[in-house]
């Protein structure tokens, strides 16, 4: 798609991983995650690795949505079908706007990947108080599809003919439009 000829804005981002068997030493996905985002110029503010325990998980992502110095968040890992994935649920609580064309979207280009096996992928995005949230699965593969084939080009206010970015002020009637 085009980008327009304006400056790039450089959001801060909080990148979690959502892993009982994580660690900074193994943790693809996240580096994957980490190393898209300031290749593309944002700003990595916060990284964590953190167990599926959901009301840990639960006051990680309220302190993270309610810090004005994150203006993303992106998690990998807890989107699947099992007892022990509950990302989805433990981010429901906050969602203002979901997005659902995103996890409809990442599906569509995971099913040219792993055929019907996308329909396990409970991926989703959505805006929580004033923060983007993009929940990715924990695989290194579907990171790397979601980062590089969508979440990249909509944090970057440049492309059009829209962008999550630019629209973020007029999603939360920061000003009137």
């Amino acid at each position: 798609m085009a980008k327009v000829n304006l400056p790039f804005a450089p959001l801060n981002a909080g990148v979690i991983t959502i892993s009982n068997s994580r660690t900074a030493d193994n943790d693809e996905a996240g580096g994957l995650i980490t190393e898209r985002l300031e290749k593309a110029g944002h700003c990595v503010v916060k990284r964590e690795i953190h167990p599926e325990q959901p009301e840990r998980l639960k006051s990680r992502f309220d302190e993270w949505i309610r810090d004005p110095g994150i203006d993303v968040i992106i998690s990998n890992g807890g989107t699947g079908l099992t007892s022990k994935d509950m990302t989805p649920e433990v981010v429901g609580e906050f969602v203002r706007k979901p997005i659902p064309g995103f996890g409809e979207l990442f599906r569509m280009l995971s099913f040219e990947d792993v055929g019907t096996s996308a329909l396990a992928s409970r991926a989703e995005a959505c805006v929580a108080d004033n923060t983007l949230i993009f929940l990715l699965p924990g695989s290194p593969g579907a990171c790397r599809l979601a980062m590089d084939r969508l979440i990249l080009e909509q944090l970057d206010a440049r492309h059009r003919p829209c962008n999550l970015v630019t629209l973020l002020p007029r999603i939360l009637n920061k000003n009137k439009h």
